[in-house]
């Protein structure tokens, strides 16, 4: 998922700039976790580095209701209502 969001918000990334947003996800990790996602065809590496396929960005697209439940969760949490 993290690599998903950071290709969304910041494509085309390098491997070591993908590992660096990634919190520094191990090279080996970060690395079998392209190799799916490139088999898959959400993920292309290009000559200026790795960015989301077609496919790629249509399942982000569906994921992004859920980043904004998660954004109200996580509001709830900090601030809950009276009730």
């Amino acid at each position: 998922m993290r690599i998903l969001w950071e290709l969304h918000e910041h494509a085309p990334l390098t491997f070591n700039t993908l590992q660096r947003r990634c919190d520094g996800m191990s090279s080996s990790v970060l690395s079998q976790r392209l190799g799916v996602l490139r088999e898959t065809r959400i993920t292309v590496a290009g000559p200026d580095g790795y960015r989301l396929t077609a496919l790629g960005a249509e399942l982000v697209e569906h994921l992004l209701p859920l980043v904004t439940w998660s954004e109200r969760w996580a509001a709830e949490i900090d601030h809950p209502s009276q009730v």
